[in-house]
């Protein structure tokens, strides 16, 4: 079985493709890692921000040949405040807000909501969303990774760990990503650095995220352990 797993940033892989090999991409701002496992082919590719670059990532995961799962795994903001930071989550429906598509996890939680929209949220617009998509997740990339699972028939299944408060308080991160997802770091931190106001939260941000990777990578492996453990022993016999 080959297992694709698309994420948008290395820091959101980082604990889960410990000890991977490193693939060449040959592709700025995209990043590839492969294991094997019990059998099982993993591929783990970010590639940045946003629809376009979670198409990017998904073409690469498939590469080398056709997938046979597909994950969508990385950080997300939370919409409501019981959706806690460093938790990991595995909605049940994904909703494109740019078209209205609503999409199924093979193995979500059907009351965790997310929905995907172009770009950051802040907090004025995570309310927005709650208030209008009964969401309780957002990020920008999931809808497109179900959609192109879903054009190849293909399983899909979504693992999200909160960076970010709903309520959180943060500069607007949108201007500073470019056209490949990717954050164009100098500029952002000269803005940030005459604005301390923002320091703690980016401070905060930094802790929640790293936390949020743990989190993942913890949820993504004990996923892929059931799975392999499913189809072994479809019984449950040990």
């Amino acid at each position: 079985m080959r297992v694709g797993i698309v994420a948008a940033l290395p820091g959101e892989l980082k604990p889960l493709v410990r000890g991977w090999e490193p693939q060449r991409s040959g592709v700025r701002g995209l990043s590839i890692w492969r294991t094997e496992r019990q059998g099982d082919e993993l591929i783990a590719v970010s590639g940045g921000m946003g629809s376009n670059a979670a198409l990017r990532a998904f073409t690469a995961a498939e590469f080398l040949g056709a997938l046979d799962v597909v994950l969508s795994v990385g950080w997300a903001g939370a919409l409501a405040p019981e959706m806690k930071t460093g938790h990991c989550y595995a909605p049940g429906e994904i909703i494109d807000a740019q078209t209205g598509e609503r999409f199924s996890s093979a193995a979500g939680d059907r009351s965790t909501r997310l929905v995907t929209t172009p770009d950051v949220a802040g907090a004025a617009e995570k309310h927005r969303l709650n208030q209008s998509y009964g969401a309780t997740l957002v990020d920008m990339e999931a809808a497109t990774v179900a959609r192109l699972a879903q054009m190849r028939g293909v399983p899909f299944f979504c693992f999200k760990a909160v960076s970010d408060a709903a309520d959180a308080e943060l500069p607007d991160l949108n201007r500073f990503i470019d056209v490949q997802g990717q954050m164009q770091m100098p500029q952002f931190l000269a803005h940030v650095a005459l604005r301390p106001r923002f320091w703690g939260s980016l401070l905060e941000l930094g802790r929640n995220s790293a936390v949020a990777a743990r989190a993942l990578a913890e949820g993504v492996n004990r996923f892929l352990s059931e799975e392999i453990v499913g189809r072994t022993h479809p019984m449950g016999a040990s």
